[in-house]
């Protein structure tokens, strides 16, 4: 009689938990307690296997809905001073490039180099900006969406219903129990149990204060944290909530605070360039990422954004290098072959510009990547002389994204130049109304209007203009002749 040889279940679900393998991990557990229900090591196992699919970094900067950014209880001084706010336009400190030469998001902060969740420096000023968008709007909920998934996901179900019950389980009883936590109130009972001394359960609290908005609640348990125990993790948690408070010097100074005790810790420099970013101060924020790459030269977002940064000063070569580096790293997607299009082509490698562009549109994954991309191949026919091709890829653009504000700016010039002046009125307008915070579709329509003699709407186009980019000459002289020719009628 043959016998068949098996691995023990717990230790193959262990070897599949420590190789990701998360769902075959929860499935074993799953028979195992089928069989025996009071197995904690499956128990335990499987609650873990359950929290990694799910698991999201909490010490990333974090996605806000749009309740919390159109309803935020958080007052902030209305007038504030340079260099303090995140969420004020024109806060900024000077060493950075313009909007003529670097976009702008619609609060007048840089588009940086690599993506993030949206942070304070992209609120919306209206919540029909805040919903006007090619993709699906977030949760208007208090929360932001990806907690609300989170709420659900850590529950996750079966056929035979919630793995975890919370309304049966004791948690005056599981708070005597250090290993084990679930939400505030367990936190809480915890830490009392603790004698107010263990700074892990106090993290915690930090944590579900943080969720629930209460910011200044959560800023005295990290606080308090930090005197029992010195970790990397409670600095970045309490740099986010002041980082959400709209206070970024305060958060630098948490980060500088944690480098004391943590030298050349990279999550911490890589904090502070992230600061330094969204205040549009590049010369320091590009000294931080080079302070994060000699650490860490795999780190892709110090290499996005360095190269991003060489780029918009008129560095495509050197921008072309880091990207490159990017490319043999392993990164492989649009966003990337579409910076590659663009550098080759503004350092005059025009034999790799087509290819580039060819498979970043092989590997798109939506239509406002589809749309950067034709927007992109649009500048490049604009470059070499051939504007049919370009009227033929702006329009391109807008037919994936018709909210593309810079392709209707285009789009007017080109048939400004063709001579329909109606045309490229309708155009720059939809580009005023879809990018108010650009100042190029404002001061092209003032032109416009000035040349056709409609006065009025030259200077209210020339003061948004103005509003978006105080410093544009062209702008001002168009207000300083039209002012003139008001103060003589």
């Amino acid at each position: 009689m043959e016998k068949t040889v098996s691995m023990e279940p717990l230790f193959l679900a262990w070897s599949s938990y420590r190789r990701r393998r998360f769902q075959r991990c929860a499935d074993i557990c799953s028979q195992l307690l089928s069989e025996s229900p009071y197995d904690q090591a499956a128990w335990s196992l499987k609650t873990r296997a359950l929290t990694e699919m799910v698991y999201i970094d909490e010490v990333e900067v974090d996605q806000e809905g749009i309740a919390d950014m159109m309803l935020d209880e958080s007052s902030i001084a209305q007038v504030a001073r340079p260099g303090t706010s995140l969420r004020l336009a024109g806060t900024g400190q000077g060493a950075a490039p313009t909007p003529a030469v670097r976009p702008m998001t619609q609060s007048g902060r840089p588009i940086t180099g690599f993506v993030r969740p949206s942070t304070l420096s992209g609120r919306p000023e209206t919540m029909e900006q805040a919903i006007r968008t090619p993709r699906t709007a977030r949760p208007v909920t208090s929360a932001s969406g990806r907690f609300v998934r989170l709420g659900t996901a850590s529950m996750l179900t079966n056929p035979d219903g919630p793995f975890i019950n919370l309304s049966r389980l004791n948690l005056a009883k599981y708070a005597k129990r250090p290993n084990l936590s679930k939400a505030l109130d367990l936190a809480a009972l915890a830490t009392e149990h603790a004698q107010f001394k263990d700074w892990w359960w106090k993290v915690q609290l930090g944590k579900c204060y943080y969720r629930l908005g209460l910011h200044r609640e959560a800023e005295k348990q990290f606080r308090s944290a930090l005197t029992h125990q010195e970790f990397v993790d409670t600095y970045l948690y309490l740099a986010k909530v002041y980082q959400r408070l709209d206070q970024p010097i305060t958060a630098l100074n948490v980060f500088k605070q944690g480098l004391d005790h943590f030298p050349a810790e990279v999550t911490l420099l890589t904090g502070i360039a992230r600061i330094h970013e969204e205040m549009n101060n590049m010369t320091s924020a590009t000294e931080y990422y080079k302070e994060v790459l000699k650490q860490d030269n795999t780190h892709v977002e110090a290499i996005a954004c360095i190269g991003s940064n060489h780029f918009y000063t008129d560095q495509p070569e050197i921008a072309l290098r880091f990207y490159r580096r990017l490319l043999q790293m392993g990164v492989f997607n649009c966003q990337l072959y579409n910076n590659l299009g663009l550098c080759c082509f503004y350092a005059q490698q025009y034999d790799m510009t087509l290819s580039s562009f060819e498979r970043a549109l092989a590997l798109v994954s939506s239509d406002e990547e589809q749309a950067d991309i034709w927007y992109n191949l649009g500048h490049v026919a604009v470059g070499i002389g051939d504007l049919t091709l370009a009227y033929q890829c702006f329009k391109l653009a807008l037919a994936f994204n018709n909210n593309h504000g810079e392709a209707y700016n285009n789009l007017a010039v080109l048939e400004l130049r063709k001579g329909r002046i109606e045309q490229a009125k309708a155009f720059l307008q939809t580009a005023a109304s879809l990018s108010p915070h650009m100042y190029e579709p404002h001061f092209n329509l003032a032109t416009l209007s000035d040349k056709v003699g409609d006065l009025q709407s030259s200077y209210m186009a020339a003061q948004k203009s103005e509003d978006a980019f105080p410093e544009h000459v062209d702008t001002q002289q168009i207000l300083k002749n039209l002012r003139q020719h008001f103060a003589t009628l």
